[in-house]
């Protein structure tokens, strides 16, 4: 795929079954994707940790997916008890599928989720070396900063309106149908 064709694949959200499978996207990240996603490198141990937390830690993840298999992924984290007042995003795609514009989309789906949960400012931080994470977050109108070696950003999103909760509901329904033909395909694969 060339970096001027979109993305053949789907967005959905996760559902809350479904941390192996962002598990598994995590395991296939590369050393240098793991360092880029964590700030640092983690241990196969650690990722598994860390996905079976997804819905502990109040998050909603949007996977991006192939052929059945999520080979990207956007974490919108609440920082605090309940939605509001500030969330994080964080970003990782698989080496095989960078630079073909799927971040952006996620981003995107992100952005919306947050200013639909009322929002107000949503972070992103990466390590100042990450130069796709920081156009990500400038082709989303980000405000950046540096700070002890990383970049952080803010994004104020829109308050929520009727057709953005039109969209992230139209887009849930589709993600469910899309979510059991994945369940379906690796059925189908491990058999």
């Amino acid at each position: 795929m060339s970096e001027h064709q979109h993305p053949k694949g789907t967005i959905r959200k996760l559902w809350p079954s479904e941390t192996d499978v962002f598990r598994d996207h995590l395991l296939r990240l590369d050393k240098e994707s793991r360092r880029m996603r964590f700030a640092h490198g983690v241990a196969d141990s650690f990722i598994e940790e860390y996905a079976l937390r997804m819905n502990a830690m109040g998050s909603i993840v949007f996977g991006y997916f192939e052929d059945g298999e999520m080979r990207a992924a956007a974490e919108l984290r609440k920082l605090g008890d309940t939605w509001g007042r500030e969330a994080e995003a964080a970003f990782s795609v698989e080496s095989t599928h960078q630079d073909h514009g799927i971040g952006s989309l996620l981003m995107g789906r992100v952005i919306q989720a947050a200013r639909n949960r009322e929002v107000q400012t949503l972070y992103m931080s990466c390590l100042a070396e990450n130069s796709k994470m920081r156009a990500i977050a400038l082709k989303h109108h980000a405000d950046l900063r540096f700070e002890y070696g990383e970049i952080i950003g803010e994004i104020v999103p829109e308050h929520p309106n009727y057709f953005s909760i039109m969209a992230e509901a139209i887009e849930d329904r589709v993600g469910y149908m899309m979510a059991v033909l994945d369940l379906q395909a690796r059925l189908v694969k491990a058999a």
